[in-house]
């Protein structure tokens, strides 16, 4: 039986300067920051991340900053100074992973490339986050997930049929980006300390992830010749499924994905016979009939209260829940007995519900030792003690505005 590992994270020995600001490259850090990894987060001295301005304030600090940056030590560094860029450079040859959104001219044109940073560092996994990608006539293109949003495919999917394309109201394709980039990134690490290869470079964008997600509509239109159109909350790929009023004024939602829960929604809402019909009991047809099948459960569903409507659906085996707000997300009772938001003290707010580390480890879980510090909070630490620089030294590079 092998021996427990020592509970300090999965990732705990490796370290990550994140170089990257706004969403998609620093949640990469902060995930990686939670299961164990030391992660410097390099930020230019006049203002800073730009996420730190980024959504709601509270006394003017920013909330969506305060939880990316959670385990981060924050550094400042003037990258448009040779001496600044020197400074980064010092830290990623003590590194294993960097994280850079600058575009590509701009990567080469401040010699912070990969094979740059490389030469002096074999090891380095480098991610490389660009709304575009490398290579193509757009890819020193400035882009934002907004972008990605609708050149994937998502906006012309999401809304109703006669309504206009619809893009999230939060960070979709960063977010996408992000998660595929750090399990990229895990890969790279694999290869280097498991296989005894190096280090390389990872190229991500703002597109690609979220299509690979939406690749059905391309397979559509490779193989049929037909362009997918909005359909609201339907699918066509299952049928019951979609968002129904309750009488008391709530929301529920329903899939139908598997024909056995589907053939048990019409069951619990006393249309056995229908599943012996063929327009609902056969799958192709029941997505045909989708409109007639979403009629019943809305008119039945509509009929009752969410309470009422739940406990029908749950008795019967029917995949159903309850459509949240925030109040009621942070309410539930299963995501409460898992302690699904944890409350952080902060120096700055005093403490801040944020969601704990996903997914969970039996041998090394995840944990948050603190929320988004203060810009260059860190400086003295890190540059003390890991680039050896004393405080006349710091002083002299704070006077010439590279820190």
């Amino acid at each position: 039986m092998k021996e427990s590992i020592v509970n300090d994270g999965a990732l705990a020995g490796l370290r990550v300067i994140d170089a990257a600001t706004l969403a998609a490259g620093p949640l990469i850090a902060t995930w990686m920051g939670e299961q164990g990894a030391e992660v410097i987060k390099v930020e230019q001295p006049d203002g800073g991340d730009p996420l730190r301005q980024w959504g709601a304030q509270r006394d003017g600090i920013g909330l969506m900053w305060k939880s990316v940056a959670r385990n981060k030590k924050c550094v400042t560094l003037n990258l448009r100074l040779e001496a600044g860029r020197d400074l980064l450079r010092s830290l990623t040859r003590q590194a294993d992973v960097v994280i850079m959104n600058l575009r590509p001219s701009t990567l080469d044109k401040w010699a912070l490339g990969y094979e740059s940073l490389a030469a002096a560092n074999p090891g380095l996994v480098m991610v490389h986050v660009t709304g575009y990608g490398a290579g193509g006539p757009k890819s020193d293109w400035p882009g934002f997930g907004t972008l990605g949003e609708a050149m994937s495919g998502f906006a012309h999917l999401t809304g109703t049929p006669d309504g206009p394309p619809t893009l999230p109201s939060f960070m979709l394709a960063d977010g996408v980006a992000g998660l595929t980039a750090t399990y990229a990134v895990m890969m790279a690490l694999y290869y280097r300390d498991a296989r005894g290869g190096t280090g390389q470079l990872i190229d991500i964008n703002l597109i690609e992830p979220l299509a690979r997600l939406l690749e059905q509509s391309v397979l559509t239109y490779d193989q049929l010749g037909t362009i997918p159109v909005r359909t609201g909350n339907r699918w066509d790929i299952s049928a019951p499924r979609n968002t129904y009023r309750t009488s008391d004024g709530r929301w529920l939602a329903m899939s139908g994905s598997a024909p056995s829960i589907a053939m048990r929604a019409l069951r619990a809402v006393g249309r056995p016979e229908l599943t012996e019909d063929p327009k609902f009991a056969e799958a192709q047809q029941r997505l045909r009939n989708a409109a007639e099948i979403d009629a019943i459960m809305a008119g039945w569903i509509g009929q009752r209260t969410l309470d009422e409507a739940l406990a029908v659906f749950e008795e019967a085996g029917v995949a159903a829940a309850p459509i949240y707000d925030a109040e009621q997300l942070l309410g539930d009772p299963q995501l409460q007995a898992r302690g699904v938001y944890p409350s952080v003290d902060d120096e700055e707010l005093g403490s801040m519900r944020v969601q704990a580390p996903v997914p969970r480890f039996s041998a090394t879980p995840g944990a948050i030792s603190h929320l988004g510090p203060r810009l260059g909070e860190h400086n003295a630490e890190v540059y003390r003690e890991l680039l050896g620089l004393d405080g006349g030294r710091l002083a002299e590079l704070h006077e010439q505005g590279v820190i």
